[in-house]
């Protein structure tokens, strides 16, 4: 298997977030041990072009060349190269949230990912959760690898000394990093802040990230306690990471979470749903709590605060990132001796059986 390696990069341009920076990361000539060929777009109409039409011509022209589908769903007439294609699957958001979708995914990418599910032999997933999730989708003759990214500190957080330090009667600094899309439920944050508050807990919380898509109240008219800073560069992240006591996540789903990780670099402790996916990302470095229930939530909260649970998670958290990074070179390991040695290379750790099959294990 040592044919050329194309990887799809159309869909990597303007700001860089969470899955470009996998797709740029996760797939260098230094990572795989081979050469590899990227492809890029310039602009929207470029990148559906190269998606339905470049990349199936390529992979006619050229019969010995492997693609690797890292960003966006590919397009139907890659379909007669199915052999030849990796697909690489962050959530299946798509299929399963089509309430939180945008138009514009509603009608290219959620038909072009269903359909691919069910063409697509070769998948790799950054999380467990995602194969069992993924597996609801594809053929059960698919491989579905496990391939977890390596998570850099890409904000330059080692230096800092860990979460700012907590004085009482001063405010409680949440910090929350994410889109502003439907998906990542910044009503449930506020509501959970303002339950901290009402609870005798000054709190604040504190938004970073682009404006995505959908109707969001809670900017046009923001409750006192709450600051949107937009998207911001290193410097001022690392700035507001230095300042905030914890990451606080309120999303209804992720195939990840890759600002979870991202953050322990920093040393902060992360509270975060209590999902699946959640405590595989996070492991025992996490506090949990249900969104839904803010005075639940904040309950939680106010009692790791109190009996040192949220400082036991700040000690975690660099340790947590740490054994996450360990998983991830073992997973480049095999993903690296799979394009030489085929599926065989695969142990059953790095693998995402049907459900019948993982029911019986």
């Amino acid at each position: 298997m040592n044919s050329p390696i194309y990887l799809d990069q159309t869909h990597v341009r303007g700001h860089v977030t969470g899955i470009e920076r996998v797709a740029l990361d996760q797939f260098t000539p230094a990572m795989l041990g081979r050469e590899v060929r990227p492809l890029r777009s310039r602009g929207l109409p470029g990148m559906i072009l190269a998606q339905q039409v470049g990349l199936p011509l390529r992979a006619a022209r050229e019969p010995d060349a492997q693609f690797l589908m890292a960003g966006f769903p590919p397009g139907p007439l890659m379909a007669p190269f199915s052999k030849r294609c990796i697909l690489c699957v962050y959530d299946t958001f798509l299929l399963d949230r089509p309430q939180d979708l945008a138009w514009k995914s509603r009608l290219y990418m959620a038909p072009a990912f269903r359909f691919a599910m069910r063409w697509g032999r070769r998948f790799l997933v950054i999380s467990r959760q995602t194969g069992a999730d993924l597996r609801r989708h594809c053929a059960d003759d698919a491989l579905v690898a496990l391939l977890r990214p390596g998570v850099r500190d890409v904000f330059g957080l080692a230096g800092l000394p860990g979460p700012a330090t907590f004085r009482p009667g001063a405010p409680l600094r949440l910090l929350a990093i994410g889109t502003i899309e439907p998906r990542k439920d910044y009503p449930a944050a506020i509501a959970l802040t303002a339950a901290l508050n009402r609870a005798g807990v000054p709190a604040e919380l504190h938004v970073v990230g682009r404006l995505g898509w959908g109707r969001h109240a809670f900017l046009d008219d923001p409750p006192p306690f709450l600051t949107w800073h937009g998207y911001v560069g290193d410097e001022a992240l690392r700035a507001l990471a230095g300042s905030a006591h914890l990451l606080l996540s309120t999303s209804k789903a992720e195939g990840l979470g890759l600002p979870l990780l991202e953050i322990q670099h920093g040393g902060l402790p992360v509270v975060a749903p209590d999902d699946a996916v959640f405590r595989e990302v996070l492991g025992e470095s996490g506090l949990f709590i249900h969104p839904s229930d803010p005075e639940g939530s904040a309950a939680t909260l106010i009692e790791a605060m109190r009996s040192g649970r949220l400082g036991q998670a700040a000690t975690d958290a660099r340790a947590n990132v740490a054994r996450w990074n360990r998983l991830a070179s073992r997973d480049v390991d095999a993903f690296r001796a799979y394009l030489v040695e085929g599926a065989s290379a695969y142990g059953p750790d790095s693998l995402v059986p049907p459900a019948a099959v993982s029911s019986e294990a």
